[in-house]
């Protein structure tokens, strides 16, 4: 069902601009889906709207994962480029905050990707736990072309993700990357045929839902964790996580049903 979610922060959320919600309890999904067709662009208020909706599925029990798409054949060109001329440079220098609540949320979150993702679509997709990409996809941080630089913590998880190399090679030179290479680069998961893509997800959907949800988001945390810090403290952060799972109703069930050579069945305590 379509979700409308004016029952939480209803100034901000009472109608969504450019983007709908799609919420399926029966297989534990959301989808988040950018709706601005052809291109997706999007706005500042669509922004803030977004990261307020991925706040509110992830406190819903009943999600477990959350997918985030476009409709028709892009993802997203990017933002809307002359509204930036309408806002302060203190609220342009906090933009990162919004785009990183998908990285934020316990939930695992996927990107669905096909066509253009540039700009702030391609911003949001790297603060995605996992991307898929179509055959047709294209990724890119166009910025420079219009004398400006990423500004959600595009080249800032680029340079993690992919080494400062082919971090300046795509974003210096404003450069489009086909699937294909992004998959090489491990920008993405892998990529499939267009027509495709819904199938790969509806698959990377079912097999996490496979897993505890509570070591789940705490293997999420410890991971994005890791990123940013020292070895010690990362190898300190996950043993501590480590230990206090021991207590865990799903780790109890998952060394029963090893036990027992049966299916474990979790539920996320």
């Amino acid at each position: 069902m379509t979700e409308s979610f004016t029952s939480t922060r209803a100034d901000l959320l009472a109608a969504l601009d450019g983007f709908r919600v799609v919420i399926d309890e029966a297989r534990a999904r959301a989808d988040l889906i950018l709706d601005r067709p052809p291109l997706n662009v999007i706005t500042m208020v669509q922004r803030a709207q977004m990261a307020a909706v991925i706040e509110e599925l992830d406190r819903r029990q009943a999600i477990r994962v959350i997918v985030l798409r476009g409709a028709g054949e892009n993802f997203s060109s990017g933002g809307d480029i002359p509204g930036f001329m309408d806002q302060t440079p203190e609220t342009l220098s906090k933009l990162a905050w919004n785009v990183a609540a998908l990285e934020r949320c316990a939930k695992p979150v996927i990107a669905a990707i096909r066509g253009y993702c540039f700009g702030v679509g391609f911003e949001l997709c790297l603060a995605c736990d996992f991307r898929i990409l179509g055959q047709s996809a294209q990724l890119g941080l166009p910025e420079m072309r219009i004398g400006m630089i990423p500004g959600s913590g595009g080249s800032a998880r680029l340079v993690k993700m992919i080494g400062i190399g082919r971090a300046k090679d795509m974003a210096m030179r404003s450069r489009r990357v086909p699937a294909a290479q992004a998959v090489e680069w491990g920008l993405a998961l892998e990529a499939v045929g267009d027509d495709e893509l819904d199938a790969a997800v509806d698959a990377l959907v079912g097999e996490l839902l496979n897993f505890s949800p509570l070591a789940q988001r705490t293997l999420k945390s410890v991971l994005n964790g890791a990123t940013d810090s020292p070895l010690h403290v990362a190898i300190e952060t996950e043993g501590q996580a480590f230990g206090r799972l021991r207590g865990s109703d799903d780790f109890r069930e998952g060394v029963a049903s090893f036990k027992d050579k049966r299916r474990p069945k979790f539920e996320g305590a």
